[in-house]
């Protein structure tokens, strides 16, 4: 069985961008430090459980610790985790935590908090719903230590552990973690390096955390997700501005210090201001998707996922999401391009469009009688709302009856959990993107995956993909894993359909140079980050 750690290093191989740290200066505000940062969307959820929309993710990274993550060789190392320890037949996992670990109300850490929060979390990510497929019981031996005994081997289990991306496994105290997985949890009481502070959070404006003074780090260097998280600023301050230029206004005048996702086109305004820098800090790169309602009409149609397959140009979506040529290239490969399982199998339709005359085939073959199409979209995503307004003219083109409903994308990550119909507020389409850690490979594409109601947003049903992904799993080395990989696309491109890949590209940030200590990663960590 390969490992993650192995597929990163020959995704970096086969031409990823390299991991580096970017230089900078810091400066000090009235003897506090303060970091005021422009998040890529409104934060309306603090469960980064129930949601993987990753502004929460990003939240869950500053509030929450994880059992273990990976560094920048992509191999998972302790986190709380002080030792461990596998047994013979490798089916006894047994876990100590670091000593003094505390929650942000003071409580100390318990194993029981550990296997509550890992049960909750295997309820709702695909990889935690494959591995909890293997675990038999998940038990706390004494507050400080923890066995997960597992009915067959599962040689991931650390790196599901480690899982850098949505939905992460961060670490909550028991009575938040026993909330049911698929409702949210009331507070955010982490162990993490920052607090947040409920009191000051506006939705739709402001949210506020503070440094977690009782923290203490490991001793190791910052390595990606791993190592010492250190709070270098007092103070942290999301500064949610949907009217991009007025948040452009506020990094040109200093009265933010960090633009965590600049449309495209703003990316011009900054060149000309020698205290910013424009640049690159996610090393792998993300995919657009667009994404169908698989339990409602129309699209519980195949023939008319198929039609919309050969409505797309990749060129259009990524120019609409990208803008430049050099932060974009097309990309049928469900796993990504210069991934280990990159491959063009069953993709021609996506290869060779787009093919109009083939999409009207295909629409009146499914009989489609002008129901309804309600394409979501929010305007205060620019990578969201340029996709769906490529696909709201290639729709109209096909002469299809479309409802193009845009608002922000707090309320679209909250509608996309609706199953009713489009009559009571249902939803047929809708745009997002994935990071390279949640699609690189089958173990963590939960876009992919066709397992029904416990599919992600969408709910596609396929069983034969899912028993292809269930023998990638079980396969003995990378060349069957290569093998299954282009099976499973091959089903999923010819009999499902569960999404359509827009391009895959890399996403621009702007910071002033008076920060020091950004880690390059596909995910933003703002420990380490300090303005002197």
């Amino acid at each position: 069985m390969i490992s993650f750690a192995r597929i990163f290093r020959m995704a970096a191989i086969a031409g990823v961008l390299a991991f580096a740290l970017i230089p900078g200066v810091g400066r000090t505000e009235a003897g506090l430090k303060t970091l005021r940062f422009i998040p890529q969307a409104d934060l309306r959820s603090v469960d980064p459980i129930w949601t993987t929309a990753y502004v929460t993710r990003n939240f869950g990274y500053l509030v929450f610790d994880t059992l273990f993550s990976l560094d920048k060789d992509f191999k998972p190392q302790p986190q709380m985790v002080d030792r461990w320890t596998v047994s013979d037949d490798k089916l006894t996992y047994s876990f100590t935590l670091r000593p003094g670990l505390k929650w942000h109300d003071g409580q100390p850490v318990r194993a029981i908090d550990c296997v509550a929060s890992i049960e909750r979390w295997g309820k709702r990510d695909a990889l935690g719903q494959k591995m909890m497929e293997a675990v038999g019981e998940i038990r706390a031996v004494d507050d400080n230590s923890f066995t997960i005994g597992l009915k067959s081997q599962f040689p991931l289990l650390t790196d599901a552990l480690a899982k850098p991306s949505s939905n992460v496994p961060f670490m909550m105290p028991e009575r938040l973690a026993k909330t049911d997985a698929f409702q949210q949890v009331p507070e955010a009481i982490g162990s993490g390096p920052f607090k947040f502070v409920k009191e000051e959070w506006l939705p739709g404006s402001k949210a506020v955390f503070v440094k977690n003074t009782d923290y203490v780090p490991r001793k190791e260097p910052p390595s990606f997700a791993a190592g010492g998280k250190v709070a270098k600023v007092d103070r942290v301050e999301w500064l949610y501005i949907p009217d991009t230029a007025t948040a452009a206004a506020a990094l040109n005048a200093g009265e933010a210090d960090w633009y965590e996702q600049p449309p495209a086109d703003l990316l011009p305004v900054f060149a000309s201001n020698p205290d910013i820098v424009v640049a690159t800090v996610d090393p792998l790169g993300n995919h657009g998707i667009l994404r169908f309602n698989h339990l409602q009409p129309p699209f519980n149609n195949l023939k008319l996922r198929e039609a919309l397959l050969n409505l797309v140009d990749q060129k259009d979506y990524m120019r609409a999401a990208a803008g430049d040529p050099k932060y974009w290239k097309t990309c049928a490969a469900l796993f990504g391009c210069g991934t280990p399982f990159e491959t063009d199998a069953g993709a021609d339709a996506l290869l060779n469009g787009p093919n109009l005359a083939k999409a009207k085939e295909l629409i009146k073959e499914a009989g489609y009688k002008g129901e309804k199409i309600v394409l979501m979209s929010a305007t205060d995503q620019p990578i969201v709302q340029g996709q769906a307004l490529v696909t709201l003219e290639a729709l109209r083109k096909a002469g299809l009856n479309v409802d193009f409903q845009a608002n922000d994308w707090g309320t679209l990550v909250t509608r996309r959990t609706m199953k009713d119909p489009v009559e009571k507020n249902g939803w047929s389409i809708f745009h997002t993107w994935f990071a390279a850690p949640d699609f690189f490979s089958p173990a963590v594409n939960a876009q992919l995956r066709a397992n029904g109601e416990k599919a992600w947003f969408g709910w596609p049903k396929d069983d034969k993909l899912e028993s292809l992904v269930d023998s990638w799993f079980k396969a003995a080395d990378l060349a069957a894993q290569k093998k299954l990989a282009a099976d499973i696309q091959i089903e999923a491109y010819t009999n499902n359909v569960p999404y359509i890949p827009t391009g895959q590209f890399v996403i621009p940030t702007a910071y002033r140079k008076n920060l020091d200590g950004i880690i390059i990663a596909p995910v933003v960590f703002l420990w380490n980050v300090e303005k002197k």
